[in-house]
């Protein structure tokens, strides 16, 4: 069963050109799955019936999984199955039996925009680590990008002086812009920290961890969390808050939301509708405080 797996993403590696995050995510739920039929005597996913595969999301249930972890495994699921009946390496695909359950949508977590500017005063020195580390803060609010879009960002993915960035993922690419703080905190970098943090003066990647090296994941976690807490922001954010927060900015000042969409790479606008939705309960609020009859 570990073979079908680790042929299923290796497919979607080559042919699907997924994300490694994809990948590893789609790999995580499937073994679990498959340490569940193990244990119940099944050894071969064509020994697989629709009652086993209910008898898993019924334990992620009982055992109270998240909607959004259980939605998740299905989804792996049927991705599986989908290849396995295409490889013929089952006859049936009985993940139809499968479904999602409803996932709340919540508001994602923003900061105000004095919480953002506090955040983004913090790396004020300068050594190379905290000119790098306002550089990094500031594109990532200037642009929004994912994190993952920022650590492998290229230096010639960088259009210093038309102020955008060059975003590419496996599908697509987007031209983003950015301001005049981030264009001045990126040329304070490039100028005079970079080079001094580089061990391969040939590496094209735009930002460097004290070692020289690409920065990690959780590497830039942790710098984002050492200062929030410096700046005394209580919420507890993570990298994907600013993200949230470049997006909820824009809407809420007047941007479209079909500029916001292409800006953030969502494929559907109906993700990029939860930024309005959130601006319009904003006006609510304000309204019931200041209206006499609100």
């Amino acid at each position: 069963m570990e073979n079908v797996i680790d042929g299923f993403i290796s497919y979607l590696h080559k042919v699907k050109n997924t994300s490694t995050n994809t990948e590893l995510s789609y790999k995580r739920d499937l073994k679990k799955v498959v340490v569940f039929m193990q244990q119940n005597g099944i050894s071969d996913f064509s020994q697989v019936t629709k009652e086993d595969l209910i008898a898993y999301k019924n334990e992620m249930e009982e055992n109270h999984f998240a909607a959004a972890s259980i939605s998740r495994t299905v989804a792996s699921l049927k991705a599986l199955y989908h290849y396995m009946c295409q490889e013929g390496i089952v006859s049936e695909d009985i993940s139809d039996v499968l479904k999602a359950p409803k996932i709340e949508k919540k508001m994602p977590e923003i900061l105000t925009t004095q919480e953002v500017e506090c955040l983004l005063e913090q790396p004020a020195g300068a050594s190379s680590k905290e000119i790098r580390d306002k550089a990094m803060l500031e594109l990532l609010y200037a642009t929004g990008i994912r994190v993952t879009e920022l650590i492998n960002l290229k230096i010639s993915e960088v259009n210093i002086p038309m102020s955008f960035i060059l975003c590419r993922d496996a599908n697509k690419e987007r031209v983003i812009p950015f301001g005049t703080a981030a264009k001045s905190a990126l040329v304070r970098y490039i100028e005079s920290a970079r080079q001094r943090m580089l061990e391969d003066e040939k590496s094209e990647i735009l930002f460097v961890n004290c070692s020289g090296q690409p920065m990690s994941r959780q590497g830039f976690w942790k710098l984002i969390k050492f200062y929030s807490k410096k700046a005394g922001i209580t919420t507890d954010i993570t990298p994907h808050t600013l993200r949230h927060s470049f997006a909820a900015h824009l809407v809420e000042n007047g941007a479209d939301l079909r500029s916001v969409q292409e800006m953030l790479g969502h494929s559907d606008i109906s993700t990029t509708q939860i930024y309005a939705n959130m601006n319009h309960k904003k006006l609510r609020e304000v309204y019931a405080k200041a209206h006499p009859r609100g």
